[in-house]
């Protein structure tokens, strides 16, 4: 080794050093005030982690997807705006969901995946989280659309085929959309209306 290398230290952590919580001691943990809506984290796999700071575009698309969505929907269905769905070992809060029922619905509990027919993050900073860890989640929790509006690359992928709950977890199909093409909204395997991907990007 020439003495112009530099060593990178080694990982203090690896799986087996994280200690994992249910989906119902993270409950617990809320209803206690151990985490507070000011503390910025989310349930992953188990495993507490930071929520992405979000820039300007990223909440301009926020706004815009909710905007667009909820004008869309029929009776029975609402959109959901970075609120928790309650998974197998995951509390994810997705920048944006359609959810089946009304908001009442859900006094007490928050959605879980059967009555989420789509999710959709917002990437920027997050992107890679999103493209990896949040669309393994979905895919093994069933969710049937996953949706990311890339906002630094000016697209949406739309991914849908959920493979359950498998070894790999992940969607069959992939679908990219750019400025000028218009993004299915798909409720139940039934397409209800599109909506122009320019009118969800900054």
């Amino acid at each position: 080794m020439s003495a112009s290398t530099t060593q990178l230290p080694h990982r203090l952590l690896d799986a087996r050093d994280v200690w994992h919580i249910s989906v119902a001691r993270y409950h617990q943990m809320v209803a206690a005030g151990v985490i507070t809506v000011n503390d910025r984290v989310e349930l992953l796999e188990g495993v507490l982690v930071n929520k992405m700071s979000k820039g300007p575009e990223h909440s301009l698309s926020v706004v815009l997807l909710n905007e667009t969505l909820r004008t869309l929907l029929p009776a029975g269905w609402y959109v959901s705006i970075e609120q928790p769905v309650s998974m197998d070992d995951s509390e994810p809060e997705p920048d944006a969901a359609i959810i089946r029922g009304l908001p009442r619905t859900f006094i007490g509990r928050h959605p879980a995946p059967v009555e989420v027919a789509i999710v959709i993050e917002v990437a920027d900073s997050s992107l890679r989280r999103d493209r990896e860890d949040k669309r393994r989640i979905y895919a093994r929790n069933g969710i049937a659309v996953y949706w990311i509006v890339n906002v630094a690359d000016r697209l949406i992928d739309v991914f849908t085929n959920p493979s359950g709950p498998v070894l790999t977890p992940d969607y069959a199909t992939t679908t990219t959309y750019h400025i000028g093409d218009a993004v299915p909204v798909v409720l139940d395997g039934v397409t209800i209306a599109t909506v122009a991907a320019a009118d969800l990007l900054p």
